[in-house]
């Protein structure tokens, strides 16, 4: 609908992402929170950099494309919990931005196994390279 000065009027709805809201509301993931710590075994080092996420995906509200791209990476590695949430999420916008995906099926895990089943066999590879934490790390070995 156009406003009567001939610019597009651009309204919003109160609808809201239910998933995201409960996990927010419950606190879980919250700054500081023990769920929200990264694991020792995976600690950054010093000169490494941290994107801390607000939404599902990676990018949204981050600055995670502009530090990828200052630093040459065309090439991303994923991993995560929630398949068809985090994993899915942040595979379109980066699957948009032009990356190299590669998703580690044997490292995503989904509540539903039909549904991260689906999205591995038949959605996932339509824009990345689906493969298992061995086969990524024998690919490292190898230098490619």
């Amino acid at each position: 609908m156009w406003s009567s000065a001939s610019v597009p009027a651009i309204q919003r709805s109160a609808i809201e992402n239910a998933t995201f809201n409960s996990l927010k509301a419950s606190g879980a993931f919250a700054a500081g929170a023990e769920n929200a710590k990264i694991h020792p075994a995976v600690a950054p080092l010093a000169e490494e950099i941290i994107v801390t996420k607000h939404r599902v995906s990676a990018f949204a509200g981050t600055d995670l494309d502009l530090m990828l791209r200052a630093n040459g990476i065309e090439t991303l590695i994923l991993t995560g919990i929630i398949t068809s949430g985090v994993v899915l999420s942040t595979l379109s916008h980066a699957a948009d931005a032009d990356y190299r995906l590669l998703v580690v099926g044997d490292c995503c895990s989904d509540g539903d196994e039909e549904v991260h089943r689906v999205l591995l066999e038949k959605v996932f590879p339509r824009q990345a390279t689906i493969t298992t934490a061995a086969g990524l790390a024998q690919a490292i070995r190898a230098g490619r």
